[in-house]
């Protein structure tokens, strides 16, 4: 299995970057089968700033459907939107010839099908759709009656893989199911721990006990701890950044609390190699206190 090192994976990124695996991913999603010889290419957006925040996964099976895939842990309500703008850029990836759109010729494109595949510890229905049409704004105060049908819309299937979810769906694909199954004893331990560090080690020798996700893991299982370590923390000081706001005037313990929450995180951002602006503009920390979290023993 191969990885561009240029591409900040996420854990699934990572794993789901094989073509062979992907078929199998897409024919367990929407429950149907492919021809063996199906082709399948990778055309994921590779120029992302950290990890999985422009797109997760993005494929084409032989050039008639593109399919985007996102992870998520917390459903995120702007990700129709997200899509959107990332399969603006898929497509003209895979036209190419930007000129072509001015010529007399249609242009055919491969048709599009988006879906979000949660597995985070809050409660989420088995399946949810999700619609780019819900975050338009009402144009009632206008006097207008609103469309039922909009020019425009997007629609995402979400599906629940969290260990023991869609079960029929998650047993199709191997890796899928090894995936569920790794996440939610990381989930289990964590919560017989508080220790997120031991609770990944455990689920990692649970797995190869098993024979979960064996090969996979034996590979890669550094890689597989500094990407969950930095991509659950950055999600950790994420959402202790949208909780405190960036008000002033709070009180100097509660400051220094909220620093306290980036450390780890600043730390496994600077050494993956995060722009330093960018890692100021997420944790709206100043330069200078982000260089003193990272320097620290």
């Amino acid at each position: 299995m191969s990885t561009n090192t240029k591409y900040k994976a996420s854990v699934f990124s990572f794993l789901f970057n094989d073509p062979e695996v992907l078929k199998e991913l897409y024919c367990a999603l929407e429950g149907v089968s492919l021809p063996t010889d199906t082709k399948v290419t990778i055309n994921t957006l590779q120029d992302v700033l950290f990890m999985d925040r422009i797109n997760d996964i993005s494929f084409e099976i032989e050039n008639k459907l593109v399919i985007l895939v996102e992870h998520q842990s917390t459903i995120n309500p702007n990700i129709a939107l997200r899509l959107l703008m990332y399969v603006g850029r898929i497509y003209e990836k895979i036209i190419k010839d930007d000129k072509g759109i001015y010529r007399n010729k249609r242009i055919s494109i491969p048709r599009p099908e988006f879906f979000v595949l949660y597995n985070g510890t809050a409660p989420y229905p088995d399946k949810q759709i999700l619609k780019l049409s819900e975050s338009y704004e009402s144009v009632i105060t206008l006097g207008l009656e609103e469309k039922e049908n909009s020019a425009m819309d997007l629609i995402v299937k979400v599906i629940n893989i969290s260990h023991g979810r869609n079960e029929e769906i998650v047993k199709k694909c191997k890796t899928l199911a090894g995936y569920s199954t790794f996440v939610g004893k990381v989930q289990e331990y964590e919560k017989e721990s508080f220790n997120r560090e031991d609770a990944i080690k455990k689920a990692v020798r649970y797995c190869l006990e098993h024979d979960i996700l064996k090969d996979f893991l034996m590979k890669n299982a550094s890689e597989v701890m500094n990407m969950l370590m930095t991509e659950w923390n950055w999600d950790d000081a994420l959402m202790v950044r949208y909780e405190e706001g960036r008000e002033e005037g709070r009180e100097e313990g509660r400051v220094e609390g909220r620093v306290e929450s980036f450390e780890t995180v600043v730390k496994n951002a600077m050494v993956k190699g995060v722009p330093l602006d960018l890692i100021c503009e997420l944790t709206g920390l100043d330069n200078e206190t982000i260089k003193k979290l990272a320097s620290r023993e």
